[in-house]
């Protein structure tokens, strides 16, 4: 995967490196296991602060995506371990929270529930591939399987918009 920010969007750049880690994982490009670059290589790669990277790896870790080993670097969480069914658990009450705000400020716009469920479903499509068009999809199982038969497991390509990418794995 590409991590790219934009230092001119109103996104804090550590919630950007964090939504585009889950994107990645959610897409299956990053599997539990998969070792990512160390705080300071990817801070350097994207030419930011480190403590930036820290956070967004510490954000990771807190809502249950990370693990943290140490010197060893941050990994993907397997989301079927045992401790990490508990904070599935809280994580889905958070989500079913936010639904319920979104739906009520959806609400109090005037908008019905048919509208409200029509746009929840296409973002649920959208999240679970079947938005992706055919090609997109080709050109992902395409890359990972170059990935796997380079013996390239767990790495992610990293680039900043001035940075040429590169693939690399714990550094």
């Amino acid at each position: 995967m590409i991590v790219r920010i934009d230092q001119k969007a109103d996104e804090p750049l550590y919630l950007q490196i964090r939504n585009q880690i889950i994107a990645a994982i959610a897409r299956g490009e990053l599997e539990p296991g998969a070792a990512l670059p160390s705080v300071r290589a990817l801070a350097s790669d994207l030419g930011i602060n480190l403590h930036t990277v820290n956070k967004a790896y510490a954000v990771l870790r807190d809502e249950g995506y990370v693990l943290m080993r140490g010197r060893s670097g941050a990994y993907i969480a397997d989301p079927c371990e045992d401790d990490r069914a508990d904070r599935a658990r809280i994580e889905l009450a958070k989500m079913e929270d936010e639904l319920f705000e979104l739906a009520l400020a959806h609400r109090a716009r005037g908008g019905s529930w048919g509208e409200f469920l029509e746009c929840a479903q296409a973002q649920v499509a959208r999240a679970y591939g079947a938005g992706e068009r055919p090609e997109e999809r080709a050109a992902r199982e395409a890359r990972s399987a170059e990935q796997a038969k380079a013996g390239e497991p767990g790495n992610i390509e990293r680039a900043a918009s001035s940075a040429p990418a590169f693939r690399g794995g714990v550094s």
